[in-house]
């Protein structure tokens, strides 16, 4: 953190974004946290942006509003560090998410080993991500409890971490399964203290949740709605549901999808899936081609990006990954469904429709899996609930145990 450059500097970041299309509501924001940084550096001992960023966690409770400072931390940090201006792409801040660079070496090593040991293995780098970041806020909560070593741990220590004073529970199973993941991990390095801890965690029980799912009418308004061509949506975002529906891509993979990546001539899609690293080759049917056709034809901006979904506003940068749920909450809308609190609305409804359906239509699910890029089998478990058709085939008669009369609207 420069002080003295910023303060010289930063009018140079505000005169590009100015030539370069940036709203004027964005600039003044931008200038306005500038500000802030230079005439309360001083006074409130800031070193670094990440203190800055520090200082808004203890006053903000809004994951929205953390969420856009430390963007704008992150812009006018690569500004003053490196001399980088915006490019309308994200950019990795010093601002630092999670817990594990406030760990002690100790704990931090535990972290280390684990990350390295299941990288080995073959696990996949988001799994990875999760289970070390919840192990890292574990391990966290006990240093600043004053157990900033592993022998120091007992389990009234542990479970003080899953289980409030007033008996009731406030962590997942899932999130207990993570820091579990990462201590076994570890029992290798020693036996002895790690099998202690995973002694003390609690045997939580898995619970188990019905997935909402699209009812027919449901899929029919959406359908109407995409054939509908005045219709209040943009051609960008019927084209992005129209994948949505009828391929089941993941948002990241749509987000991430480019030119390259469509073959017009044999109607294909050759995607690399962003969760899983492995290739998925998909048809492009008529109804998904035109969508994605119209859009780069007649609305999308002039952009020499590879990208085909784009943002409507200046820079045109790449549509973000989580754009596409304001593009879910929008196409939902315009279809007139989904209104109710507590409606599930985002895209991955989509997906969960798309397998339900092969299901339904007795498709092998080696194929469902292939279709979803899908890795493991199991994870068409979360389908099968919605699966009626199939479900009806394992329900148990009644026929030989009376029934009062009335029950099913009998006189």
């Amino acid at each position: 953190m420069n002080l003295q450059n910023l303060r010289e500097n930063y009018p140079k970041l505000l005169s590009y974004m100015e030539e370069n299309g940036y709203s004027k509501c964005y600039i003044s924001k931008l200038k306005s946290e500038i500000k802030r940084v230079l005439n309360n550096a001083g006074v409130r001992g800031w070193t670094s942006y990440a203190d800055v960023y520090q200082d808004y966690t203890k006053k903000l409770n809004s994951s929205s509003n953390l969420r856009s400072k430390r963007s704008f931390l992150g812009l006018i940090e690569h500004f003053d560090d490196r001399g980088m201006y915006p490019s309308g792409m994200h950019v990795q801040t010093i601002v630092k998410r999670g817990k594990y660079h406030l760990l002690n070496h100790e704990y931090k090593s535990v972290i280390d080993f684990y990350s390295a040991a299941e990288k080995e293995r073959g696990k996949k780098d988001g799994t990875i991500y999760g289970e070390a970041h919840n192990a890292a806020c574990f391990l966290y909560e006990l240093q600043q409890a004053g157990y900033d070593s592993l022998e120091l741990i007992t389990e009234e220590a542990v479970l003080s971490f899953f289980v409030t004073p007033e008996g009731k529970l406030y962590r997942s199973c899932s999130y207990k399964k993570n820091i579990s993941a990462v201590f076994k991990a570890c029992v290798p390095q020693a036996p002895e203290t790690f099998g202690r801890i995973l002694a003390f965690l609690p045997p939580l029980r898995e619970k188990r949740k019905n997935i909402q799912y699209l009812k027919p009418e449901e899929i029919a308004q959406i359908k109407q709605l995409f054939a509908n061509a005045e219709a209040p949506i943009s051609l960008r975002d019927r084209a992005v549901g129209t994948l949505a529906l009828y391929t089941g891509l993941r948002c990241c993979d749509i987000a991430g999808l480019t030119v390259g990546d469509v073959d017009w001539e044999n109607d294909r899609l050759y995607i690399t899936q962003q969760k899983t690293g492995v290739p998925l080759e998909l048809p492009l049917t008529a109804t998904v081609g035109n969508a994605i056709y119209d859009y780069l034809s007649y609305e999308r901006p002039v952009n020499d990006s590879d990208y085909i979904f784009i943002s409507n506003n200046r820079p045109y940068g790449r549509l973000k990954n989580r754009s596409l749920g304001n593009i879910s909450n929008k196409i939902m809308d315009a279809a007139d469904i989904r209104k109710s609190p507590g409606d599930r609305r985002g895209f991955h409804i989509f997906r969960h429709h798309l397998a339900t359906e092969m299901l339904g239509h007795d498709i092998p699910q080696p194929v469902i899996s292939r279709v979803t890029g899908q890795t493991s089998p199991d994870s068409l478990e979360a389908y099968l609930s919605a699966d009626f058709k199939h479900l009806k085939e394992c329900a148990l008669s009644i026929e030989r145990y009376p029934v009062a009369k009335g029950v099913f609207g009998n006189a």
